[in-house]
């Protein structure tokens, strides 16, 4: 094993190292939070020839960047919004994913965008997409076509032949997101950062009025130690007002949350080769193809209540399925859903007039020396915001950082990639795994796929699917547990593998087997793997009577009976 691919194995003796690491040589950069933002800054950071050092207190991805749309977009209704800066720039970086980043994990994804106005609505649709498939630049996704309604009911028969009079298709693309977010951060950590999950930031270090770094304790063990950094980045979404309280100031923008629902129903249950698109009165409805299921969402409220367990009510559930209704042929209805998930967008509620605004999506500002904070936007610019962010913290790191690298920097496992899908039928031969397995794990972990498959030849156990959820391998909750940084069941059920939305079981079904595989990495005994099991049902149980209740106070108090998988967050 090469040093750098140490670096990047975030199994547990990866974590006794980083811990020591956090609290030796200091730091030039500091990030907290370990969604996509903050995973994608200590990428740029790193990238750049800065030490860097990324914490999470909870898991990568558990907050909005594991609970989205899993979509790559431009954005369709930022057009009709004139934010044309925004929608190219969003465009160019869908491109980006598809072709260099991360090929492996972002794949492109069709919606039909029913038409129902005979005269006016096809030629502006027409005109908004022309631009669409143009502002990005180069694109390796087909562009539109226009489609009368017996065209879009050949693509989509189940829908109702009376809902629409025609139809567009365009292509976008999606991602699993939590799988996306993971990657980065271990890319980052490939190039010598220091990532650590589980690790919670109880105060920030002051030098007078300057930032120079944060206590930190790891939720695991409830050891603490002292961080220095010479610029700390608040990456924390939701909590971002939370952390500039923490600093002893006030931000320059305040962050509201807006929660977003989404159903899971199986994909039988509407007939059609390609996604849709619907507007609401309130937001914008896909169903978003999902392996042998369709996601359909979102919902756009405000949410003031718990921001790390964000609970979806039947009135959310209600919602979705009334709008979907409207255009298909056989209705869904509650017994069809068999996953739903909540998330809380980051969004800008209001900015002070020092604030540096990047975008009408997403703004930087330097509250104070030593600390700059970044918040709004949306998953599919993260890299942008990403650079921006280390841009603005040159004013404390010195004009001579150089610029931003990562539109050049392939993720983990997208070297090769191509190449290995060519080989897909050999692969199957050698391994004796059937052929679709293999382009699973390739469609997974990219060129890392063959450490899974060598992993499965000395253990051919491994290579069998899992208990109650067939659609994963044993080997691959294994390999969270030894490179993913998984510690507890529900990183491994809700975010390394995606059992918590996809099946009726919610991973329950799963739970114990998956306990059982990885109980020797993590060092679980008999004990340990029983409380595991019992927790995440607990979760599970939680969140299904949330989801029975009308409203988000009667929601959220159901799913806060459910413990914590890190109790020493609430301590």
């Amino acid at each position: 094993m090469t040093a750098a691919t140490q670096m990047s194995t975030l199994g547990p003796e990866y974590r006794e190292r980083s811990w020591q690491a956090l609290g030796e040589a200091p730091f030039d950069v500091l990030v907290i939070g370990g969604g996509v933002t903050g995973a994608g800054v200590a990428l740029d950071a790193a990238t750049r020839g800065l030490r860097t050092a990324v914490v999470e207190q909870r898991d990568w991805a558990s907050g909005t960047s594991s609970r989205s749309s899993k979509l790559f977009h431009g954005g369709l209704r930022y057009l009709e919004q004139l934010n044309f800066s925004l929608v190219r720039e969003a465009l160019k970086e869908r491109e980006l994913m598809l072709t260099r980043i991360c090929p492996h994990l972002v794949k492109p994804v069709s919606f039909l965008y029913p038409l129902n106005h005979r005269i006016w609505e096809r030629p502006y649709m027409a005109a908004g997409l022309t631009m669409y498939d143009t502002m990005g630049g180069a694109r390796s996704v087909p562009g539109f076509k226009s489609l009368t309604r017996r065209g879009a009911l050949r693509l989509a028969p189940g829908l109702k032949p009376d809902a629409f009079v025609g139809a567009m298709r365009y292509y976008d693309a999606q991602a699993d997101d939590a799988r996306h977010t993971l990657a980065v951060v271990r890319t980052a950590a490939h190039y010598g950062a220091v990532v650590r999950n589980s690790t919670e930031v109880v105060s920030l270090l002051h030098e007078g009025d300057r930032i120079v770094g944060a206590t930190v304790r790891d939720v695991e063990t409830g050891q603490t130690t002292d961080v220095r950094a010479t610029v700390v980045i608040n990456c924390t979404g939701v909590w971002t007002d939370d952390m500039q309280h923490l600093a002893g100031g006030r931000g320059r923008f305040r962050v509201r949350a807006s929660k977003g629902v989404h159903i899971v129903v199986p994909r039988d249950r509407f007939a059609s080769e390609t996604g849709l698109i619907l507007r609401t009165e309130k937001s914008v409805l896909f169903f978003i193809p999902w392996g042998t299921r369709w996601i359909i969402g979102t919902t756009d409220t405000d949410w003031s209540l718990d921001r790390a367990h964000p609970a979806a009510t039947r009135a959310d559930i209600d919602y979705i399925l009334e709008h979907a209704n409207t255009v298909l042929r056989t209705p869904l209805t509650r017994d069809d859903v068999r996953g739903v998930y909540a998330g809380l967008r980051p969004l800008l509620a209001g900015e002070s007039e020092g604030t540096s605004t990047l975008s009408r999506e997403h703004a930087v500002a330097r509250p104070q020396p030593g600390l700059v904070s970044i918040a709004g936007g949306k998953y599919t610019t993260y890299r942008v915001m990403a650079a921006d962010a280390v841009d603005a913290a040159r004013a404390d790191l010195g004009s001579q950082v150089p610029p931003s690298v990562t539109e050049h920097v392939p993720l983990l496992g997208a070297d090769g990639y191509h190449a290995l899908v060519n080989q897909v039928p050999s692969l199957a031969q050698r391994y004796r795994v059937p052929e679709h397995r293999v382009l699973h794990l390739l469609n997974r972990y990219g060129a890392e796929a063959l450490d899974l498959l060598e992993l499965g030849r000395e253990t051919p156990d491994l290579l069998q699917p899992l208990e109650g959820a067939e659609d994963y391998l044993r080997v691959e909750v294994v390999h969270a547990a030894t490179h993913e940084g998984a510690l507890h069941l529900d990183d491994l059920l809700a975010r390394r593998t995606r059992m918590s939305i996809e099946y009726g079981h919610r991973g329950v079904g799963s739970a114990q087997a998956v306990a059982d595989l990885v109980a020797p990495v993590l060092g679980w005994d008999a004990d340990r793997v029983a409380e595991e099991v019992r927790s995440y049902s607990e979760r599970v149980a939680a969140e299904r009577a949330s989801q029975e209740l009308p409203d988000d106070e009667a929601a959220d108090a159901a799913r806060r009976e459910a413990p914590d998988s890190r109790p020493l967050l609430n301590a």
